[in-house]
């Protein structure tokens, strides 16, 4: 008999995602009939504002959900937990505006401060004639908790709160190695670290919210309820380095950051480290009114691998933990499979390629070099790129390919033997390969807004410093510059300190000297001094034209923009007109002039022929000129529906107690049906169904299991599916079910 079943997960990772199945050999059954009884949290917002008795005779109607928090200053709502179908019937009230379950959330994880102007910064003054350091303005950080005794941190510490133990003592989770944290010290001291290390505004104020546990993982009910004390304290820069794969402009915490926004909180927030795919931007990077980051690289030197009897580089990802590659010399390179030590027994002095998985890249690396290996190659299982660290360090080095690398390495080794040998190649200002980008489904936005310095950096962690990287570094790199044009432009409300950053950034361009697409570096590379000094401001800093659909007559549409004059002097304003492309056609407007302390909204319009352009996504800029200055103005827009993924950030989480299990979906265009087949990995034998749905709208899927549910222990195959207009999207994914400590590892494992 086919019956659900949940998983206790000791490992997980994504095969792939493609418009279709990509293995004939997974077929399974029509999905059978629902089954009741299953039980979540979930964020319930309201069409108006709602005393907490209109919000108890609402629940009186649903005896089995229990009201958990009540939300007023991020969201008209509040957070109940009882029966998922009772979510339905509770969405359907005429007071109701959504329900949505709640998500797992996890951490995105002196050269970069100089790169982007924070030791130039020093030399500039405010209006009290005191050095820009971020003196009087508090950031709040939402993360792991925060050291606050740690010498470079205690002198800005203000205080906080801990979402995960209900108190108000942030410390960082302690623990063995799966369970305690640094994530948030770390950030924390890119921001404002004021010591031995310097962050980039060592005087602005720090008020940690600890809303991520141990491990590094949270929900959405935990970081609503963080950003609502935010709100309360009055912080004036909320910085989010976290996130997950959902790439969706809705979610309740996008709109939880869009309300600290409207209450005046610069918020700042991680795009996430799912590059370099499009479409991968996550939430909360998706929210509209906060500034999403992605990663660029500062002045460092990276590896590339040259293999005897050939002219092609590639380029590794050294991890943090590891030693810097300085193997000048050639060496034999040999395949290890995952890395375990029956694998190794050939390793003494070679470089050795392992496939990620199952070992933690830290247990791979140990065994390596227990095995006497020169080197460690490690590839990815799934698309792309990847970022890792190592958990203690290894004298070797360590490093990482994409899986395509990996395996056409493979093919070669299994060919002849391979000599190889690595150089450093000394880069700056390119987007890091595990950098997030966009557009964001559904409102086809441009996210990231702007990039930041987010490889290779070094800050405070619990103890010491450590070096690491990914969009969670970045993103605090723009928190503290925020702060410092906050403590010079007092009044200046968050949309003005967006404009300036986006205005002022630095256009980047890839090895070949292309400039990235603007869904991929928003703005560009943010720059500090020319934020601060910068007196022109275009808002919003990017457009968003919407989607066309393909026809053959013309569509026209708008766009609004506001220009202020911050400065002291008369200033003429003119638009370039854009460079002709057959089938786009302009509406600018005329030269105009501005006083001091002036603004203006102008209106400009574009004609499009969707049938003489062939890309679904068209982007590109509009230069506002100011005397020899310019300002650039990204746009963007797509026609009909683009090739999208239509199902994102699967995972496992554990639930709310030791014998309950959720797992997470999300489907952007909704679904006709959708679910979750188990496979025999080895047979590719159909076992049963995970879960099943028909008829699913748009956005989070999300559901608890029961303990008692459990197949076997083993290793299986999951087919994640969802149909719509006779399309099936699938990916695939690998779990480990069995006995040990759940735990996910297909972030850095």
């Amino acid at each position: 008999m086919v019956r659900k079943m949940a998983s206790i997960i000791t490992f997980i990772w994504l095969i792939a995602a493609a418009a279709a199945s990509q293995s004939k050999i997974l077929e399974h059954p029509p999905i059978p009939k629902d089954d009741p009884g299953q039980t979540n949290i979930a964020i319930v917002v309201l069409k108006d504002t709602q005393s907490k008795r209109d919000i108890e005779g609402l629940l009186a109607k649903f005896p089995d959900l229990e009201l958990r928090h009540i939300f007023k200053h991020t969201l008209n709502g509040f957070s109940v937990k009882g029966d998922v179908h009772s979510f339905e019937k509770l969405a359907k009230q005429q007071a109701v505006s959504l329900v949505s379950p709640v998500q797992a959330y996890t951490v995105n994880t002196e050269e970069n401060i100089k790169m982007i102007g924070g030791e130039a910064v020093r030399g500039l003054f405010d209006a009290k004639n005191e050095r820009l350091t971020g003196k009087g303005i508090t950031v709040g950080v939402i993360d792991t908790g925060l050291d606050y005794t740690h010498p470079d941190l205690r002198r800005n510490y203000r205080g906080g709160s801990d979402f995960i133990d209900g108190d108000h003592d942030p410390m960082e989770s302690q623990g063995g190695p799966r369970q305690r944290t640094l994530h948030g010290t770390h950030v924390a001291g890119v921001i404002a670290a004021n010591g031995r290390f310097k962050g980039v505004a060592p005087e602005a104020e720090i008020v940690a919210y600890r809303a991520l546990g141990p491990g590094g993982g949270g929900t959405t009910e935990q970081i609503i309820a963080a950003i609502e004390q935010a709100i309360k304290d009055r912080v004036d820069i909320l910085n989010l380095s976290l996130g997950n794969n959902v790439n969706g402009p809705d979610l309740p915490i996008s709109l939880a950051l869009n309300k600290a926004v409207e209450n005046g909180i610069t918020a700042v927030t991680s795009s996430g480290n799912s590059g370099p795919g499009i479409w991968t931007v996550g939430s909360p990077g998706t929210a509209s009114k906060a500034i999403s980051v992605g990663a660029s690289t500062p002045p460092m030197k990276i590896p590339y691998l040259l293999l005897e009897g050939s002219a092609k580089k590639i380029r590794m990802e050294p991890m943090q933990g590891a030693d810097v590659w300085k193997l000048d010399r050639s060496l034999q390179m040999v395949f290890a499979g995952l890395g375990e030590e029956k694998d190794l027994k050939n390793a003494a002095g070679k470089i050795v390629l392992l496939e990620r998985g199952k070992l933690t890249f830290t247990e791979k690396a140990r065994n390596a070099k227990k095995a006497g290996a020169a080197a460690v190659i490690i590839y990815n299982n799934t698309d792309g790129h990847f970022i890792g660290n190592l958990e203690e360090n290894v004298s070797i080095p360590v490093v990482s390919v994409s899986k395509k690398t990996g395996i056409q390495l493979k093919k070669h080794l299994e060919k002849k033997e391979i000599y190889s040998r690595a150089i450093l190649i000394e880069e700056k200002d390119l987007l890091a390969e595990f950098s997030s980008r966009g557009p964001v489904t559904d409102s086809w936005e441009i996210k990231p807004d702007i990039v930041a310095p987010g490889v290779a950096i070094n800050s405070t962690v619990p103890g010491g410093y450590l070096s690491l990287q990914g969009t969670s570094m970045a993103a605090p790199h723009v928190a503290g510059v925020c702060a410092l044009i906050k403590q010079a432009h007092p009044n200046w409300t968050p949309e003005q300190i967006k404009a300036s950053l986006l205005n002022t950034a630095k256009k980047l361009y890839n090895e070949k000297g292309e400039a990235y697409r603007t869904y991929e570096q928003g703005a560009g590379r943010i720059q500090a001094v020319e934020a601060i000094n910068n007196e022109t401001l275009v808002m919003p800093g990017t457009i968003q034209f919407g989607k066309f659909q393909l026809a053959e007559h013309l569509h026209r549409h708008k766009a609004s923009l506001t220009i202020e004059n911050t400065g002291t002097d008369v200033k003429k304003y003119s638009f370039s007109v854009p460079k002709k492309t057959p089938g786009i056609h302009w509406e600018i407007p005329l030269s105009f002039d501005l006083l001091p302390h002036q603004k203006k909204r102008v209106e400009l319009a574009m004609r499009v022929e969707p049938s003489q352009l062939k890309e679904k996504i068209q982007d590109g800029e509009l230069i506002l000129r100011q005397g020899s200055k310019q300002i650039r103005i990204p746009y963007l827009y797509v026609l009909e529906e683009p090739a999208y993924p239509r199902i994102m950030g699967f995972d496992f989480v554990i639930g709310d107690d030791s014998q309950s299990y959720r797992y997470e979906v999300y489907l952007p265009g909704g679904a006709e049906e959708f679910g979750i087949a188990i496979f025999d990995p080895d047979h590719y034998r159909f076992l049963g169904f995970l879960d099943w749905e028909r008829n699913v709208k748009k956005g989070l899927i999300q559901k608890e299991v029961k303990a008692e549910q459990l197949p076997a222990d083993g290793l299986y195959l999951l087919k994640i599916f969802a149909k719509k207009a006779g399309r099936e999207d699938v990916i695939e994914a690998y779990i480990q079910i069995g006995k040990k400590e759940s735990r996910n590892l297909s972030r850095n494992d």
